[in-house]
């Protein structure tokens, strides 16, 4: 699978032309091309970062850059998107990460191609997926699903002057990442134990629901993430015994609905309402969590949620919305680029913590949380407080005693977790209700 070299000067003539089009290789479609902002500057913020694996440099020098540009030629990267980019959640998230790149970037161009999932595409893999891109003029490219991770490292294998970010991907810290990979995540357990504090603060049943996309290791951290902050801001903030919390997360199967394939989340958030959940935190891309506690809140009942990944998520239903944790890619995305684009990338293997400074400065933290409408002046205050402790450090949830589902320790008493036993959790916590592993 390695990438077609097409010259446009070449295309000026016939006999040329008619060689290319006479060479071997798969004919790929046409991404979605977005188009080009009016290009600004802004600096680049120093993201606060995990330890990363040894840092190694990929093939392509800083000449072969300069030469690019002084070519007058654009700088093209690009993005797989397991989703849609108007998805309202995490995809949309990502898309908008990249044209905040591609403002700041003078003489670059940002292209996608999107709905790359069973679903909308049959048979369509991650690597024909990067192809087009790749046929395009693709110089960087970023995947942005866990799933993408094997096609992501065949492909950088296959193009190893090109250079990929294969985004909430571990290949490089378990050291089988090619040289031109890097991996880049947000640090969203902060957000997660916020949306759990918020929660656990409005509640009036103490019945707190999880909307789940599918089973992973990332997807436990989050949800156990949600569940320490609910509890942290029940018992410590509230006053309420432990025993009277109800924490209950439900896997959908996917990121986002699949007729036929996964769970309707519709009918899950329905389920929540019914059996007396008057939150509901989202863990999956898309909105349906938030549209069905406004369709039952407008019925007559009380119900909040909590949507994820996109900083405008609450915008589906104000009335209802505690808040959104969400991802902010741009400053992260622009700096990997960046580096890319004057040939300096280092291989990195980046989980970015938010900037406590302001968690919701556009140019500098990754991760965010946005206060919604619904979330009463007093609790904001709470929250306000709790979100202070994580930033100073006065407050760490991965503090033991804390056990898994079956007894086994999370984290041993007097211990704090590390980052890789958080990255790599094993299970679901002591205390929350639903399935740690798929069913078999």
């Amino acid at each position: 699978m390695k990438r077609v070299r097409v010259h446009w000067l070449a295309l000026l003539t016939l006999a040329l032309g008619a060689l290319l089009s006479a060479c071997g290789g798969t004919t790929a479609s046409k991404p979605t091309t977005a188009a080009t902002a009016a290009a600004t500057t802004a600096p680049t913020a120093a993201a606060t970062t995990a330890p990363t694996a040894a840092a190694t440099t990929a093939p392509t020098t800083a000449a072969t850059a300069a030469a690019t540009a002084a070519a007058g030629e654009p700088y093209i990267f690009g993005m797989v998107l397991v989703g849609t980019i108007n998805d309202g959640g995490w995809n949309q998230a990502q898309y908008e990460g990249m044209k905040y790149v591609e403002e700041r970037i003078p003489g670059s161009k940002f292209i996608y191609t999107d709905k790359v999932n069973s679903a909308d595409r049959p048979n369509f893999t991650t690597e024909q997926a990067i192809d087009e891109l790749l046929n395009n003029g693709a110089k960087f490219v970023v995947t942005n699903s866990a799933e993408f991770g094997d096609g992501t490292n065949t492909a950088a294998k296959a193009n190893p002057e090109v250079y990929f970010v294969h985004a909430s991907g571990d290949a490089v810290l378990a050291g089988t990442a090619p040289a031109n990979v890097s991996n880049i995540m947000g640090r969203m357990e902060y957000g997660k134990m916020m949306a759990g504090c918020a929660a656990a603060l409005q509640t009036e049943t103490g019945k707190i629901s999880y909307l789940g996309p599918l089973i992973d290791s990332e997807t436990r951290r989050l949800v156990n993430a949600a569940y320490l902050g609910a509890k942290y801001c029940w018992s410590e903030v509230r006053g309420k015994p432990a025993k009277d919390l109800s924490f209950k997360v439900t896997w959908i199967g996917f990121w986002f609905n699949i007729p036929g394939v996964t769970l309707d989340p519709t009918k899950v958030a329905d389920d929540f309402i019914n059996e007396g959940s008057d939150v509901i935190i989202s863990g999956i891309d898309t909105t349906e969590g938030i549209v069905q506690a406004n369709k039952a809140t407008q019925a007559g009942k009380k119900i909040y949620a909590l949507p994820y990944d996109y900083k405008a998520a609450c915008e589906q239903a104000p009335a209802v919305c505690l808040g959104v944790p969400y991802f902010n890619w741009g400053p992260a995305y622009l700096k990997v680029i960046t580096a890319a684009r004057e040939g300096s990338f280092k291989q990195s293997w980046d989980w970015v913590a938010p900037d406590w400074t302001n968690i919701n400065n556009p140019d500098t933290s990754i991760v965010g949380f946005e206060k919604g409408a619904a979330l009463s002046a007093e609790n904001a205050t709470k929250l306000d407080a709790f979100i202070a402790k994580l930033a100073d450090g006065s407050l760490n949830l991965y503090k033991g005693p804390l056990n898994y589902q079956d007894g086994k320790p999370f984290v041993a008493a007097g211990a704090t977790a590390d980052d890789k036993t958080v990255w790599y959790s094993e299970q679901l916590l002591e205390g929350i209700q639903g399935q740690s592993a798929p069913a078999k």
